[in-house]
């Protein structure tokens, strides 16, 4: 048990020597990168599990230093943190921090070190209660949300006040619900780097600067479905924070909806109803702005697609899409994208990750749009 600025003493490290890695059967949600990263105990926010442990190991690249956000520490109280506890270690200068429990708390949420690798030991005997752990960290080079926010002042509208952030990663799936939608803005209760991914301006896998301002709240936030997050329905609030893709003065230009010039499709159905009639679910029905019915692939089609046609290369950075509601319940629950730049040789859209082909989290219903977008954004003309 070392104390805050003590020693480190031995067996209080990760015993792996690799970066960003995590062992141990109490770890819950965990997302390391090398610039930024989320962490929790098992089964956070609800109570943590009997006689587990976690060990997290994080490290910066050479020449920077660690920034960790305690965002939550709720462990059962017991004398010197007995039951349950939190220790961080610095394995380069030889400091510890903690133990922390509910009665040993740390004394701020903030912890700024000069180290470049930092442990993340967490343990728990028996206990009754307790959320557990919630913990984010950045890089000097790359200052969180808890850390500095760089205001820009925007001519237009006057008075627009926007401010950036970084958000770390992993924050997708952190507790906490958003109210709102991309288009709207979001209830200024909603958690902020969650409601970044929503809105589609960093990938949760990578965290990134985010851009927004905090404008005059609105009377009802809908709910919506985007990047694979739900958003809560909403009341009035006194604020709203407005998300951009670039700078306040270049937003706009971001939601512009890309002219589709010409339609394709691996196959359509031909469709017969019951009293002989005929009705072609063509590919050019697959734009969103059509009314009645929508395209829909041959019955029975193995690896259907749609291809659209942009006329030239253009700046793609996300893709919309909604089910065919027209007496037929029909819509796509996930779908894969390439892009090509001649028509011929085509390129699986990876994502930020870049390892395997990203799969878009599609429609749950025919009815509802869903949203999702494109980071790194695509520069093509032709998408499948």
């Amino acid at each position: 048990g070392s104390h805050q600025g003590g020693k480190l003493r031995q067996g209080t490290a990760c015993l792996s020597p690799l970066s960003h890695v995590s062992a141990g059967n109490g770890c819950g949600h965990t997302l390391l990168t090398p610039h930024s990263g989320t962490l929790s105990s098992k089964n956070y926010p609800g109570t943590y599990p009997n006689h587990t442990m976690c060990c997290w190991r994080l490290e910066a690249p050479p020449g920077t230093s660690l920034l960790l956000a305690l965002g939550d520490v709720d462990l059962e109280p017991s004398e010197h943190c007995a039951h349950s506890s939190l220790l961080l270690a610095d394995p380069q200068s030889g400091t510890a921090y903690g133990p922390y429990c509910r009665n040993s708390v740390p004394s701020a949420p903030l912890l700024v070190t000069n180290s470049s690798t930092v442990t993340v030991l967490f343990n728990s005997t028996s206990h009754r209660s307790g959320r557990g752990l919630l913990l984010s960290y950045a890089t000097s080079q790359h200052p969180g949300t808890h850390y500095t926010q760089e205001h820009v002042r925007s001519p237009d509208p006057p008075l627009t006040m926007c401010f950036s952030v970084y958000c770390p990663a992993g924050c997708k799936d952190i507790h906490g619900d958003i109210w709102g939608n991309p288009s709207q803005g979001y209830r200024d209760t909603s958690v902020l780097c969650k409601a970044a991914v929503h809105a589609g301006v960093i990938a949760d896998e990578l965290g990134g600067q985010v851009t927004l301002s905090r404008e005059k709240g609105i009377t009802l936030y809908e709910s919506a479905f985007a990047n694979g997050l739900r958003s809560k329905r909403g009341s009035l609030s006194e604020k709203r924070l407005i998300f951009h893709k670039v700078c306040c003065l270049l937003s706009p230009a971001c939601d512009d909806v890309l002219e589709v010039v010409a339609f394709n499709a691996s196959s359509w159905w031909h469709e017969v109803n019951v009293l002989g009639q005929d009705r072609a679910w063509v590919a050019e029905r697959a734009a969103l702005s059509s009314t009645g019915h929508s395209w829909a692939a041959e019955p029975g089609a193995k690896a259907a697609w749609l291809e659209l046609d942009l006329g030239t290369r253009r700046n793609v950075t996300g893709i919309i899409t909604k089910g065919s509601s027209e007496q037929h319940n029909y819509y796509v629950t996930s779908y894969h994208v390439s892009s090509s730049r001649d028509g011929k040789n085509w390129r699986p859209y990876r994502g930020s990750g870049g390892q395997e082909d990203k799969v878009f989290e599609g429609n749950a219903d025919s009815q509802g749009e869903v949203s999702n977008a494109f980071i790194p954004a695509m520069v093509t003309r032709y998408i499948r």
